[in-house]
């Protein structure tokens, strides 16, 4: 599906947002340090379609490096999954996203190394400048909404050590894996008006810690 970069998308990705359930937080909410991570569109590398940033995380970072992940960290004492997100956006990318451009949120998601990810939705502004933290961030990738809606762009797999499947995103003749690829594909499914939940999906082994 074509999605221009355009009010007319903005206005129908906010609807999409806003008619998504979120799930309450559970029980393990009090037991895990709350994280959050923005999925920021933007225009894409072609002209006329709408793209998410997605990181590759610098390789020097002590917990993650070299990984693949969408904007965001921890929340501050205090902060909001809203406010973390769009500071981490600033910190990471760069960007002032101001709370008028939050589109929504997404359902939490908790991860093996003790966090509960909110990922927000967010819409920036075209042709907009992303300045990369070198420190936290090797490359920044625009991932058109096109790509993620593909039929083949996610699969499933088992692992011994979990009951639970191990989800997967084809990314550029590679794969990227839960939480990030978790996060996307529940973004995927809200635009396609699904409420899909991602929670119980694993991430691979070398994600745990």
């Amino acid at each position: 599906m074509n999605r221009p970069f355009d009010d007319a998308t903005r206005r129908n990705i906010a609807a999409r947002c806003a008619a998504f359930m979120r799930r309450p937080d559970g029980e393990p909410a009090a037991l895990l340090k709350r994280a959050a991570v923005a999925i920021a569109l933007t225009d894409g590398d072609q002209a006329d379609e709408t793209a998410l940033l997605l990181t590759l995380r610098a390789a020097s970072l002590r917990a993650h490096g070299g990984q693949w992940a969408l904007p965001g960290g921890r929340c501050d004492d205090g902060e909001t999954p809203v406010v973390a997100a769009l500071r981490e956006l600033r910190e990471e990318l760069g960007l002032d996203v101001g709370d008028e451009q939050v589109l929504g949120l997404l359902d939490d998601y908790p991860t093996r190394s003790g966090y509960l990810i909110t990922p927000v939705v967010v819409w920036t502004a075209a042709g907009v400048t992303i300045a990369p933290n070198p420190q936290e961030v090797a490359s920044v990738h625009r991932i058109a909404l096109r790509t993620i809606e593909r039929d083949d762009a996610f699969d499933f797999t088992a692992i011994p050590e979990s009951s639970r499947r191990v989800i997967r995103f084809h990314h550029d003749r590679g794969l990227i894996h839960a939480p990030t690829a978790a996060l996307i594909y529940q973004f995927r499914e809200v635009l396609a008006g699904r409420e899909t939940r991602v929670a119980d999906l694993e991430q691979p082994v070398f994600a745990w810690k």
